[in-house]
């Protein structure tokens, strides 16, 4: 089993799992080193300049674990939302609905 799983279902992506968690500890870390590391390379310290680097790489990360989760999820609210406009519009037009 790997570490950080790439297919899931809505359902399942709906679900508290270790990924959620990874992302959870990764997101506050990313956003202290930007900041950081703008201000002190705005400075030119060459420790933002790192901060900066190590921000940037940590957010990749953190976008490889939770976006496979995110477009499941997103993917099943697009299905749903056409789904409901087809019937909408099969209503405003006094229509039976397509099955």
């Amino acid at each position: 089993m790997a570490l950080i799983r790439r297919t899931w279902t809505a359902h399942e992506a709906d679900e508290w799992t270790r990924e959620d968690w990874i992302t959870i500890v990764i997101s506050p870390i990313c956003y202290v080193l930007l900041t950081i590391g703008l201000a002190l390379s705005l400075l030119l310290q060459v420790a933002g300049y790192i901060m900066i680097a190590l921000g940037i790489i940590l957010t990749v990360v953190m976008h490889y674990v939770i976006d496979p989760k995110l477009k499941a999820i997103s993917n099943e609210y697009e299905r749903k939302q056409q789904q409901y406009l087809e019937q909408l519009e099969a209503q405003v037009r006094w229509q039976r609905p397509p099955k």
